[in-house]
């Protein structure tokens, strides 16, 4: 007799045979999850700058990186398994047009965990590194060639079209740079600026004009801290002696950020936690990181003043972030507690699909 299949949603599948039961039960994970590597693996590269400029414990830096690898090792299998065993479900997450731009995070990723194993393994790093970056470039080219062809609605826009073409290229240029390949950083950090003001420029006419933005995707704000300070840590990365105007700059801008998410958190916490708010994470922890970066670099001045604030912040951000998902996991709510899949959201954009381009 031929197997029967049973959708067992949010998993995978069951598959019942006569006589057995074969029980196949993984949760359909979000690529949203992957924010929450991006924050563990953030905050590691942070003490991994305060044991350099501060001689903070080195174990807590090497801690994170080590837990943010492994979650990012669980995620990438489960997220694999959908693709395999779910591909309808993954396949509307790919042309959802909120949802779709967390894809970028899978590469994102991929290349900060080559960073975090730099240390240990310079192969196993630089095998990652052209993993990650490789995935990067051809979902930032599939999804920003669908964005140039128009008919999106402007309701959808949100801080998440950052991800693919300005996370990925500011990571790459950061991993890059790690890995010795600072020129072809420079390249990468120069796509990611100019990307970044693109969207950006969208994105607040959205914000200025148009209707007030649901709840559900206020938490998506948060990723609006990245670009900056992701960026300052590019830059400094891929550039050597005193950090200079743009770096100030950058850093200037992102406080700025930092300071209306702040003034905002009444009401973007209007929508209960939820796995999005590891949005906030990436930024938070870039925040720590591009000041110590900048007094490595022999700068006593502002950056100096700032550090030891934006450190302390960061750490509590992610604390707050980590007992949050927790309690959601102990209450078996981490999937169905307003975790992105669950927001709503405009149909996906005609034309071209993911499942024709794959």
């Amino acid at each position: 007799m031929m197997p029967t299949v049973l959708p067992l949603s949010p998993r995978l599948t069951v598959v019942r045979r006569p006589h057995k039961a074969l029980v196949l039960s993984l949760p359909l994970v979000p690529a949203s999850f992957f924010g929450m590597v991006l924050g563990l693996l953030g905050l590691g590269g942070a003490w991994r700058a305060a044991h350099r400029v501060w001689v903070m414990p080195a174990w807590i830096g090497e801690f994170l990186m080590v837990s943010g690898t492994l979650v990012f090792a669980v995620l990438i299998v489960l997220f694999g398994a959908k693709w395999l065993v779910a591909r309808e479900a993954a396949l509307r997450e790919a042309n959802d047009p909120v949802q779709c731009c967390f894809l970028g995070l899978v590469g994102v990723t991929t290349s900060l965990v080559a960073v975090a194993a730099f240390p240990y393994s310079r192969p196993t790093a630089t095998y990652l590194f052209a993993a990650g970056t490789s995935f990067t470039l051809w979902f930032a080219l599939w999804r920003t060639g669908r964005l140039w062809q128009g008919g999106r609605d402007p309701g959808a826009t949100t801080p998440v079209p950052y991800l693919p073409a300005v996370a990925g290229t500011f990571v790459t240029a950061i991993a890059a740079s790690a890995l010795g390949y600072s020129d072809w950083g420079r390249l990468a950090f120069g796509a990611g600026v100019f990307s970044w003001l693109a969207i950006e420029s969208v994105l607040l006419h959205r914000l200025y004009t148009g209707p007030v933005l649901p709840a559900a995707l206020r938490p998506t704000l948060g990723i609006q801290l990245a670009p900056p300070m992701v960026g300052a840590v590019a830059y400094l990365s891929v550039t050597v002696g005193p950090p200079g105007l743009v770096a100030y700059a950058l850093l200037g801008y992102g406080l700025l950020q930092a300071l209306l998410l702040l003034r905002l958190l009444p009401w973007i916490g209007r929508q209960s936690f939820s796995p999005s708010y590891w949005s906030f994470s990436f930024g938070a922890t870039a925040l720590a990181t591009a000041p110590l970066r900048t007094i490595e670099r022999g700068d006593n001045g502002p950056p100096a003043v700032i550090a030891v604030p934006c450190f302390v912040a960061a750490n509590l951000v992610l604390a707050a972030l980590a007992v949050g998902t927790l309690n959601l996991a102990a209450r078996r709510r981490l999937l169905s507690g307003g975790a992105p899949d669950a927001v709503p959201t405009t149909p996906p954009l005609s034309g071209e699909t993911m499942e024709s381009i794959l």
